[in-house]
């Protein structure tokens, strides 16, 4: 029902689109600003005391700016979180998924070396 109520929404944007290249991107910037002063609120709700949360987080939240790339700080941060509760001994806490979520994150790091 998402899908098609967003699909909804971006069909008057096909035709509207180069309405929207008159805006300069110096005047999107402040907004861009503010979207990422709001994006920050829930990391006040991570609890930083817990290291099987914290590390896993905190490489998110990170690696997103110093890579360039939101899909490597989400990669790591699922990997980094998977492998602190398996080396805890934790592993049958991890959600089934997310090993195979891991798996395909580890072909997409490797697959462009070979």
């Amino acid at each position: 029902m998402t899908a098609v109520v967003i699909g909804l929404l971006f069909l008057p944007f096909m035709f509207l689109s180069p309405l929207l290249s008159l805006i300069p991107a110096i005047a999107t910037a402040p907004v861009l600003v503010l979207v990422g002063v709001f994006m920050t609120q829930p990391l006040m709700k991570i609890d930083w005391k817990n290291f099987e949360e914290a590390i896993p987080a905190f490489l998110a939240v990170i690696l997103v700016p110093l890579t360039y790339s939101i899909t490597q700080g989400i990669i790591w941060g699922f990997l980094t979180y998977t492998i602190i509760k398996v080396f805890l001994g934790k592993g049958r806490e991890v959600h089934w998924m997310l090993y195979i979520i891991d798996a395909f994150a580890i072909l997409s790091l490797v697959a462009p070396l070979l």
